[in-house]
């Protein structure tokens, strides 16, 4: 049997999940060399090393004679087949069209790339194996993991966030499957802030069915870590990015007092998104009731251990709620902090439109719409994510039904409606 190669990290990318697919098959399953491997498939040795370490694209061609000379049952080609997928998500995200065909495209390469890389990983007892070999991370690794993605989240396009989590959602699938029980706890709180962060991203690319279906996953996992604090703090973000026209605002107000009950007493962070929805509805009065009771709760309230909260999320929502009741002077001081703090390239896009809403809703249409505009225009395609495109239909709502004809509303809606 030949020498075991240098290991390969799995987690690190799709193309390295396949090359350590490719080494288990040809050491673990048959005992080949290289220089025997690549002899079946009519290929080089070094070639065949490079594609096993991750560092280069093998053909379609190789792959199915790997497929084949190592009887990998189909394995090795399904992984493939996501890989590929998940390049293809990556190149359409550089492409600044922004036709309804190419976001059609995008949506689809998203859906099928995370079937085939969870299906075919989590179905094959080989994949499993590398995996075992491989001993998964640590609870600390994990954390690290997770800030990263929300990190990531902040600061880079949704497809990219979201093409990036289906590696470490599959090896975190993997784990759980090998891990001992006295590790399960952590590894089910780990998996519902993974999914929580996926579907948020998922919430940006306007995917809302799957959202949907990804919050459920987190929920369920954060109660069956018995983690109070994680399964409180799952809900309080469905709930939040709920208002980004994947709920009705009576549906996230119904969340949030279900969540309520099971905190026990209001929540800052529940109490800032219950402000946001009674603002959409209308209730102007009760929303600046509540943001103010928030605000004052809020003291010295530091953010979670992970990053999901943080007190910029509490002025974020006072600009809201403060901006759609028209208050321009109280909603300048915690927007202009909010731009001064933060790295999320939504919130500070959001701000702005914020501005332009209460401009709107104190008689200024045209202002407000041409303050609008340009905001979402500069934008790069790519990062012009839900949560933005929602805001600035936020604006457009606020428009009189009278005034819609304008020229400068106009720009504002053809914009929102290319976005």
């Amino acid at each position: 049997m030949p020498k075991p190669s240098q290991q390969v990290q799995p987690a690190e990318s799709p193309w390295h999940l396949l090359g350590a697919a490719i080494r288990h098959w040809r050491e673990d399953v048959h005992g080949l060399s290289l220089r025997a491997t690549a002899k079946r498939i009519y290929s080089d040795a070094a070639d065949l090393s490079r594609v096993e370490r991750g560092q280069v694209r093998p053909q379609p061609g190789t792959v199915q004679r790997l497929d084949e000379a190592l009887n990998a049952k189909g394995h090795l080609t399904a992984l493939f087949a996501a890989a590929s997928d998940l390049d293809r998500l990556r190149t359409l995200e550089g492409n600044s069209s922004l036709t309804e065909e190419n976001a059609t495209e995008r949506r689809r390469v998203l859906q099928l790339a995370t079937s085939l890389a969870l299906g075919a990983v989590g179905g094959a007892e080989p994949i499993r194996q590398v995996f075992d070999r491989d001993g998964g991370r640590s609870a600390e690794e994990w954390e690290i993991s997770c800030t990263d993605h929300l990190h990531a989240l902040r600061t880079l396009p949704p497809t990219q966030v979201v093409a990036d989590l289906v590696v470490d959602l599959v090896a975190l699938r993997q784990q759980m499957q090998i891990a001992a029980p006295a590790d399960l706890t952590e590894l089910q709180r780990t998996t519902a802030a993974l999914s929580a962060i996926h579907a948020n991203a998922l919430t940006r690319l306007s995917d809302h069915g799957a959202a949907i279906r990804w919050w459920r996953t987190a929920k369920q996992a954060a109660d069956a870590s018995g983690d109070r604090s994680m399964s409180l703090l799952v809900r309080s973000e469905e709930a939040g990015h709920g208002l980004y026209n994947q709920r009705s605002p009576e549906a996230v107000l119904s969340l949030i007092h279900s969540a309520q009950h099971l905190a026990g007493s209001p929540s800052v962070d529940l109490m800032t998104t219950e402000a946001k929805a009674l603002s959409m509805l209308g209730r102007h009065g009760e929303a600046l009731r509540v943001i103010g009771q928030a605000m004052a709760r809020a003291g010295t309230m530091k953010g979670d251990s992970l990053g999901f909260w943080s007190p910029d999320q509490l002025r974020f929502a006072a600009s809201w709620v403060y901006s759609a009741a028209g208050e321009e002077s109280q909603a300048s001081e915690p927007g202009t902090t909010v731009l001064a703090s933060t790295r999320d390239y939504v919130y500070r896009a959001n701000i702005m439109l914020h501005r332009a809403l209460s401009t709107v809703v104190n008689g200024g249409t045209t202002e407000g719409a041409q303050q609008a505009a340009p905001v979402i225009a500069d934008v790069p395609p790519a990062y012009r994510s839900g949560h933005i495109l929602a805001t600035g239909r936020m604006v457009l709502r606020a428009v009189p039904l009278s005034q819609h004809d304008q020229a400068r509303v106009g720009e504002l809606r053809d914009l929102l409606t290319l976005g």
